[in-house]
């Protein structure tokens, strides 16, 4: 995904050995305007896909591992299923490994979709709401601000120890108030953690950059986020949902003890 998605960290997360892979194959059904995954129509599903990735995991020795996936509007559930095998093949094979997922909208699929992820239990769950809901026909067209939104809060609601979390790109031409809308909304779904970046373009094909947000001005948000109570935010330039994913959900956990008065052992 790292590749995939011409992410800028990619030096740095490498060398850490921190990993975000991504599964269902490397072609999405949908074209949003900020992706650089490339749009088609997919492949078949990799039956060893799971064992595949639980390998890799082991191989590389990750503590924490990512896992997304492309858009797969083709399939019934969406590719919740392949999420499900991914999750069980990682906890089987290696049990100490925590378990992030990314995953799409599964929009117009059945709830019951979700709730099969939700029940394999991963121990973060995110999806990204990207940009505010005026842009989503532009930036976004084949999602939907509030079915995402629906399926953040229906995943706390269906456990609440999954930590959830959701990221927005600035840049795109949104409005100061139009972000602090968009935190409301993600505390009303009592999403957990806030991730904030700069758009980046990654093609001359792509949606252009409307404005280059200054660090201070990403500092000021990350002020006001945690004042509006999510458990943790990283908000920065170079801040992509899966960077540093493994020290963030470490403070993710110590946040939350610390707020139930729990003393870690």
């Amino acid at each position: 995904m790292c590749e995939e998605a011409a992410c800028p960290n990619i030096g740095e997360c490498w060398s850490k050995k921190h990993a975000t892979v991504m599964i269902l194959g490397d072609t999405c059904t949908r074209a949003c305007a900020f992706c650089n995954v490339k749009t088609g129509m997919p492949r078949a599903v990799d039956r060893m896909e799971p064992q595949n990735v639980a390998d890799a995991a082991a191989q590389m020795g990750l503590n924490h591992i990512v896992i997304t996936s492309v858009d797969r509007d083709d399939l019934p559930d969406g590719g919740a299923s392949q999420f499900v095998k991914v999750i069980q093949a990682i906890r089987a094979s290696n049990p100490t490994t925590t378990i992030e997922i990314l995953t799409p909208d599964f929009r117009n699929k059945a709830q019951a979709a979700i709730e099969s992820i939700v029940e394999a239990r991963p121990d973060v769950y995110n999806h990204n709401l990207e940009t505010v809901p005026r842009l989503y026909p532009t930036i976004r067209p084949g999602a939907r601000y509030y079915a995402s939104l629906r399926l953040l809060e229906s995943v706390k609601k269906h456990d609440p120890s999954i930590f959830t979390k959701s990221g927005v790109m600035l840049g795109l031409g949104e409005e100061r108030l139009e972000i602090h809308q968009v935190m409301d909304d993600m505390r009303c779904a009592d999403i957990d953690f806030l991730t904030m970046g700069q758009y980046l373009q990654p093609t001359p094909r792509h949606a252009k950059v409307a404005e280059f947000v200054p660090p201070k001005a990403f500092d000021a948000y990350a002020s006001i986020a945690r004042a509006k109570g999510f458990l943790l935010v990283a908000s920065s330039p170079l801040t992509r949902s899966s960077y540093h994913a493994g020290d963030d959900f470490e403070r993710l956990r110590a946040n939350r003890d610390a707020k139930l008065g729990v003393a870690r052992i």
